[in-house]
């Protein structure tokens, strides 16, 4: 799946087109299906920009963070939800996982070493590590904070929980700080209050334009 999806062939469009197409997708996983998801994501970045006014990269990256999920429009391949949103896993398919009794990854480092940097651990798939893909491969100007925040704002069990650290370079230490601010307003910025589209539009594409992030 990742190997397909990494050619980035599927479909041209603008960012803020993208952002329109997301309201056509549903995330079952959003307890609020019945807002735009456009909403949850002007909503992010319009909080982030109140608290960090300076800061106009995090808002773009508030902006954009989901628009993964477009995974799950026919025009992405129409990906089921656990491949684009995730979703809770009975520790019974852990068990009846032929690696689970392997040795080799059943160690504090398992394959991997000590600060080897999570830009080195292979990810599950999802609307995470595909919306940093398509930042990354197209050259995007936005700093690896953005990037980290991108691939990693669904990781909660290093950002809540606090594992994995220990495969954690120096960047990613930093990139955390980030991450975890971001979070704040990504779980808990949803407001019954809308946020006028049309009137946040085109701050949003001026930082749309100052970036090279393209689908």
């Amino acid at each position: 799946m990742r190997e397909e999806y990494e050619k980035l062939d599927k479909v041209e469009m603008s960012i803020w087109e993208c952002c329109e197409l997301l309201n056509q997708v549903v995330d079952e996983s959003d307890p609020d299906l019945d807002e735009p998801q456009i909403e949850h994501l002007l909503q992010t970045a319009e909080a982030i920009r109140k608290d960090y006014p300076d800061q106009d990269w995090l808002h773009l990256t508030a902006l954009i963070h989901d628009l993964g999920k477009v995974l799950l429009h026919p025009s992405f391949g129409e990906l089921p939800q656990w491949a684009v949103v995730g979703g809770h896993i009975s520790s019974r398919y852990f068990t009846e996982n032929p690696d689970y009794n392997n040795s080799i990854y059943n160690t504090k480092y398992g394959i991997y070493s000590e600060q080897c940097g999570l830009d080195n651990v292979m990810m599950s798939w999802g609307h995470d590590d595909y919306m940093y893909l398509v930042a990354k491969n197209n050259g995007t100007s936005l700093p690896s904070a953005a990037l980290f925040i991108i691939r990693y704002h669904s990781f909660y069990a290093l950002h809540r929980s606090e594992a994995y650290k220990h495969l954690m370079n120096e960047e990613d230490v930093q990139n955390l700080k980030w991450l975890q601010i971001f979070n704040k307003y990504d779980l808990y910025s949803k407001s019954k209050v809308r946020v006028d589209v049309e009137s946040v539009k085109p701050y949003y594409q001026s930082l749309i334009d100052k970036v090279r992030t393209s689908y």
